[in-house]
């Protein structure tokens, strides 16, 4: 049972958009720090990645472990009401998620995913970007 009316969940709901969310500025906040520079939500390139290292033609993606069902992971739970809807939904979610990593990679572009839990950590979280990029050719 959920703890909040409708109306107050769908406004909840409302307010979740597509960019500029926490983990995203997160990780945004890190790659700066780290001296690296990039663009956002590139509109040429499938799935308008969430960053875009174009000198090192990597695209990354920061996903919600909700909403993209991070596998294993606390935040990925299933609602307990509508459950067909959200079934539907988050099988949408993660098939369109494949499409466009499919589509990036055959384009020519490394793809790197970061899940919102793994940005809770600053230090640990500029070490895996510092070890993801050192692939893409940066020291």
């Amino acid at each position: 049972m959920d703890i909040v009316t409708p109306e107050q969940r769908s406004a909840i709901m409302a307010k979740i958009g597509p960019r500029n969310t926490a983990p995203e500025l997160a990780v945004r906040r890190a790659l700066h720090r780290m001296g690296y520079r990039f663009r956002l939500h590139r509109p040429d390139l499938p799935g308008k990645p969430d960053i875009v290292l174009p000198r090192y033609r990597t695209a990354i993606l920061v996903h919600g472990c909700f909403w993209h069902r991070h596998p294993g992971c606390r935040f990925a739970y299933n609602p307990k009401s509508r459950l067909a809807f959200w079934t539907r939904k988050f099988e949408k979610n993660v098939s369109r998620d494949l499409k466009v990593r499919r589509e990036l990679e055959e384009g020519g572009w490394m793809v790197h995913v970061v899940w919102e839990c793994e940005t809770e950590d600053s230090k640990e979280l500029q070490r895996r970007l510092r070890q993801l990029l050192r692939t893409a050719g940066r020291p």
